[in-house]
């Protein structure tokens, strides 16, 4: 048996899942299948939200099973929501578990180039172990 404290799901919905991990980070599990915009704002609302309510700044956002971005999410995403979630929630390093899906891969590169100059940085990785040994060593 572990001792490992346990990770508690803070929010979900259709769309996915947030939970807070004990070392100190949020998981964002985006599940398969088409969106509705204003569940998939409310998820990504929750997020910034947990941010701020455990003064972290790292997410380790599953990508695996996301279907692309809608151009709407896209812009809400490039234009609204990551600068908030940097500049008012302490958003720093976003480690990505890719897309299966090419095109759901591809609207995330242009995410990340459209979003560039915020003071934010993203890493993507093929597998979980990595990307939590990366995300963790961030300061």
């Amino acid at each position: 048996m572990s001792n490992k404290p346990a990770r508690s799901l803070y929010f979900e919905n259709a769309n996915g899942r947030i939970w807070e991990e004990p070392e100190g980070y949020l998981r964002l599990e985006y599940r398969p299948g088409p969106r509705e915009i204003l569940q998939f704002r409310a998820l990504l609302t929750h997020v910034a939200q947990a941010l701020s309510r455990r003064n972290w700044d790292k997410i380790l956002v599953d990508q695996r099973d996301m279907a692309p971005f809608s151009p709407a999410e896209q812009a809400w995403m490039t234009n609204e929501w990551l600068p908030y979630a940097v500049q008012n929630h302490g958003y720093r390093y976003g480690a990505v578990l890719v897309a299966n899906n090419v095109f759901a891969r591809l609207s995330m590169n242009q995410l990340v180039m459209a979003t560039r100059n915020l003071a934010h940085t993203y890493r993507t990785f093929e597998a979980e172990a990595p990307a939590m040994v990366w995300l963790l060593e961030q300061r």
